[in-house]
Parts: C-alpha cells; sequence; structure tokens
C-alpha cells in the first residue's frame, strides 16, 4: 500500500479567490481522500467492489447534498464549495466521485428542487446522512443522448400509477434504496417519480465485466408493472427540462471532478520524473519530458480558471446550460490527455496498481461519455452560438 503523497497543483494562486469557507470544506474532503480512499481504491479497482466502508465518511464531509439547506441534512454550502468536494473526491477515484455526484446532482436535487415538502423531509435527511443511497432513472438501453424518446412510462390507475420499463448504465442502482425515474404519461409528457426498494415488480440487475468505473457500482432498472403511490410523483416539475436541470448540477460537478483526476496525474509524473533516473539523471531533466509536464500543468490552470469562474455564475444563479457543457466537455478532455501524457512518463510502471494513473484514464473514459457525451456537449455550444439545433 503506497503512501498518499499528492501535493495540489496552484500555478496561479487561485485559492486567493475562494473563500476561507471553500478551503476549509476543500481541504477537510482532501485529508479524507487521503485517510480513507487511496489506502483501499486500488484494491477495490481490482477486486470490482464498491468500498460501502466509505458511504459513512462521504456523508461527514458534506459530499451528500453540500447546497442543500440545513433544514433537510445538508451543508447548506455555497456552490464553489460542491465542486471543490468533487475535485478532491475525484482526486481520489472517479467512481467514488459518481457515487456522491449521482446522491446529491441527480437524487436530492431534483427532491429538493421539483418535490414537495413532505417528500423534502422524507427523504432529504436520510440520504444527506447516507442511510439512504439514491439512483438516477433516465437513460434507457435504445435511448441515451436522445432521452426525450424514452419508453419507460406511468399510466394513471385511479388510486395508484402502473411504471413499465427499463433503464440502464444507473450508478449506485444495485444498492439504492431510491431511484429517482423519469418516464413518460399517458399524454406523453415525461414526469419525476421516486421508487423504493422492496416496491414489486422493481429490480436493479448490476452491470458486470466493465473496464471503467470499477469500484463504482453500475446497473439496470427493470419496472414491471410496479404500483407507484401518487405521492411519489415529483409535483413541481415535468418535461425533458426537469431531468435536464438535475444533469446540469450533475456536470458542473464532473467538471470540477475532472480537474482533480488530472491533478492527481500530472502530480504523481512530475513526483516520477524527479525520481526516475536514465542516462545518468533524473528523466524529468530532458526536453521531452519538461514539455509534457508544463503542458500539463498549463491545462490544468486553464481549467481551474474556467470553472472558477463558472462556480461564480453558479453562485449568482447565472451560469448556462451551455456554459456547464462547455466546462466538462472541456474539462474531462483535458484530464484523459494529461492521464495518457502521465502513463507515457511512467513507462511500465504507469500501467500498474503501484500508481493511479492507469486507474483514471479507465475511469475518465466514461465520464467522457455520461451525462451528455463528448460530441453532444460540443453540438450544445454550436447551438448556443449559432441558434440552429444539429441534433436531428
Amino acid at each position: 500500500m503506497s503512501q498518499d503523497l499528492f501535493q495540489a497543483p496552484d500555478y496561479y494562486q487561485l485559492d486567493e479567490l475562494l473563500t476561507e469557507e471553500n478551503i476549509l470544506v476543500r481541504d477537510a474532503a482532501r485529508d479524507w481522500v487521503k485517510r480513507e480512499v487511496s489506502p483501499i481504491i486500488e484494491e477495490a479497482a481490482q477486486q470490482a467492489k464498491f468500498p460501502t466502508s466509505i458511504v459513512k465518511g462521504l456523508a461527514e464531509i458534506g459530499a451528500f447534498g453540500p447546497y442543500i439547506p440545513e433544514e433537510y441534512g445538508g451543508a447548506g454550502l455555497d456552490q464553489m464549495s460542491y465542486g471543490l468536494i468533487m475535485q478532491e473526491i475525484e482526486r481520489g477515484d472517479s467512481g467514488v466521485r459518481s457515487t456522491a455526484s449521482v446522491q446529491s446532482s441527480l437524487v436530492m436535487y431534483p427532491i429538493w428542487k421539483y418535490g414537495n415538502e413532505e417528500q423534502r423531509k422524507k427523504y432529504l435527511p436520510k440520504l444527506a446522512s447516507g442511510e439512504f443511497l439514491g439512483c438516477f432513472g433516465l437513460t434507457e438501453p435504445d435511448h441515451g443522448s436522445n432521452p426525450g424518446a424514452m419508453v419507460t412510462n406511468i399510466k394513471d390507475m385511479g388510486g395508484y400509477f402502473l411504471l413499465n420499463g427499463a433503464k440502464m448504465w444507473i450508478s449506485n442502482a444495485p444498492f439504492a434504496d431510491i431511484a429517482v425515474v423519469w418516464a413518460k404519461n399517458e399524454e406523453g409528457r415525461i414526469k419525476g417519480l421516486i421508487v423504493e426498494r422492496g416496491m414489486k415488480g422493481f429490480t436493479t440487475p448490476e452491470t458486470h465485466n466493465k473496464w471503467s468505473l470499477r469500484a463504482s457500482a453500475t446497473g439496470e432498472l427493470i419496472f414491471d408493472n410496479v404500483k407507484i403511490p401518487k405521492e411519489n410523483i415529483l409535483p413541481n416539475k415535468d418535461g425533458l427540462g426537469a431531468p435536464l436541470g438535475c444533469l446540469d448540477s450533475a456536470r458542473y460537478g464532473i467538471a470540477w471532478g475532472a480537474i482533480g483526476a488530472a491533478m492527481d496525474c500530472y502530480d504523481t509524473a512530475l513526483r516520477y520524473s524527479k525520481e526516475r533516473m536514465q542516462f545518468g539523471k533524473p528523466i524529468g531533466a530532458f526536453q521531452l519530458q519538461q514539455k509534457k509536464l508544463a503542458e500539463m500543468i498549463t491545462e490544468i490552470t486553464k481549467a481551474q480558471l474556467l470553472t472558477w469562474r463558472l462556480g461564480t455564475l453558479r453562485n449568482d444563479d447565472k451560469a448556462t446550460t451551455a456554459q456547464i457543457s462547455m466546462a466538462k466537455r472541456n474539462n474531462v478532455d483535458m484530464a484523459i490527455h494529461i492521464a495518457r501524457e502521465a502513463r507515457q512518463i511512467l513507462g511500465a510502471m504507469g500501467i500498474t496498481g503501484e500508481y493511479s494513473i492507469m486507474r483514471h484514464m479507465m475511469n475518465l473514459e466514461s465520464v467522457i461519455t455520461y451525462e451528455g457525451t463528448h460530441d453532444i456537449h460540443l453540438l450544445i455550444t454550436g447551438f448556443d452560438i449559432t441558434g440552429l439545433p444539429a441534433f436531428k
């Protein structure tokens, strides 16, 4: 078990732009990752098991619904703090960050924003404490980038709704206590509903044989004539804009999280370049290695500045969907390229579990696809600047 020697790069002194609370929250998350995640994550990834032992710790550092008001069990933090927590968790592992992102932005957020007071009080405190874990059912086997074409549906049976359909590639599904699911009613309108573990006809088979996000549990949601009480419908927003609003929050967290993965790869490669000797000197003394490292820190710094500005816009409730898409796309692409360059600096050692780089690289192959693919986010920007949709 290797010691976590991570030192976060801050080339443009961005800490000076953060509040004292932001820094305290980030440092608490950073210390927790070093203490609780780093020592166990390689083995968890090798065994393809989600480390359930960390759930309580995630709750304690405020990773579940950081911006949810304290009256509902959240930490009541700002959007910058939320982003910084996601950065630190993904520095440990993208799969662990996925668990926190789903819980916060895709389960707690819609209940808070779209639910009623009874639903908020029933579910949010248990989700914030980690007593409950949740998942988000939007993607279907035949409908990923085009969620509006979903076929999962509900029918009004008088005293309840009858839910049928299936969702796929769902993080947290195998162990989730509740699922926030999106389905079309008989008029074709998309509605959000809360499905609880134990409801007859609701099953969550696990997805196996993944080469990516191996420390995260992924599965399906199968609905076979599931009776949904009418009080489980989210009443305050419907239509495709409802789940997309949740994805805005999640994508914002991913934009920060990807920086964490990139920083870990960069820091590992930088340290290795100073220690690995070839031709009588550290490999960091060679021009080609310095080129890689200099380009890494440049791209990380650019991403930090982009995401900090996005955080200020989110705090002021001014950030647009297109701005969030740009940051998600840019930062994940940046991180995956840095992971590949860092792996080359480590040579053959870069493919082993002794270092985190190959695990980050594999994880980022999922992150660059989920919650809006790399190409779809590009088209969102294109639509925003031209006013001309290229999706169909």
